[in-house]
């Protein structure tokens, strides 16, 4: 059964009547105990879009998962507590300045005192706290970021890179349910070309940065620094369990 009091409780935050503040520590306290993580991907273990399923391995198992799983939850969580949330299809902007694959990532919009804000708990390296839709910027030791409207109902999430601004990915306001991302969910299971079929990938946000495991290597961000560690098949094993609480 799902109560979403166990999942507050996974996250370590309190239930409170929905606001503004609250919205930011869900957010912030999810970032950094439910891992960004695709190892059932690579596992060729199938992902459903059902959200019983999700609640179990999530809660349940404390796994983590990628946007579908993450933010599919993260979605009932806030429609349980009360908040006013729609999830809206989004394409990923990659490194070589080509979109991913259309609509194959979920964020989610949530209205608070008439001001729509894009909350997201299922990117990986992320703002910890919602942006808001009226260009306002925001900074935290993941970056800089503000929402540029692009046409009508689009827009794109913004990330300062040094001296310029970068499309981390661009949105719709236009309302799907969870099952209408069937085909983005699929592809990234199973299509060459998606960014989870490779290797394993592991993250999570800290206080001061972020901390990822990535096939066999270790990479920590904090206060803007970044180190490198090379693992061993155990010392992988015991960082899943130790660092991420993951047990395969």
């Amino acid at each position: 059964m799902m109560d979403v009091e166990n999942y507050i409780q996974r996250i370590g935050c309190s239930i409170k009547e929905p606001s503004f503040k609250h919205l930011v520590e869900l957010q912030r306290t999810h970032l950094q105990t439910v891992p960004f993580e695709n190892l059932d991907v690579i596992r060729n273990v199938p992902i459903y879009l059902s959200l019983p399923h999700i609640y179990e391995k999530i809660v349940t198992h404390h796994r983590g998962g990628y946007c579908y799983e993450l933010n599919g939850l993260f979605h009932w969580a806030l429609r349980e507590m009360g908040y006013d949330a729609r999830m809206v299809p989004a394409s990923v902007m990659r490194p070589s300045g080509f979109f991913a694959k259309k609509h194959t990532h979920v964020a989610i919009l949530v209205v608070i005192n008439g001001m729509m804000y894009v909350t997201d708990v299922g990117f990986g390296n992320q703002p910890l706290a919602p942006i808001p839709l009226d260009g306002t910027t925001y900074t935290d030791p993941s970056g800089t970021y503000y929402i540029q409207h692009q046409q009508k109902n689009v827009y794109r999430l913004m990330k300062r890179q040094e001296n310029s601004w970068n499309t981390v990915y661009e949105f719709s306001t236009d309302e799907w349910e969870l099952t209408d991302f069937h085909e983005g969910c699929v592809f990234n299971q199973i299509s060459p070309e998606s960014t989870f079929t490779h290797t394993d990938i592991v993250s999570l946000a800290t206080k001061d940065g972020r901390i990822t495991l990535k096939d066999a290597e270790l990479l920590t961000i904090q206060h803007g620094e970044k180190t490198i560690q090379a693992l061993t098949e155990t010392e992988k094993m015991n960082t899943l369990m130790d660092t991420f609480n993951i047990r395969l």
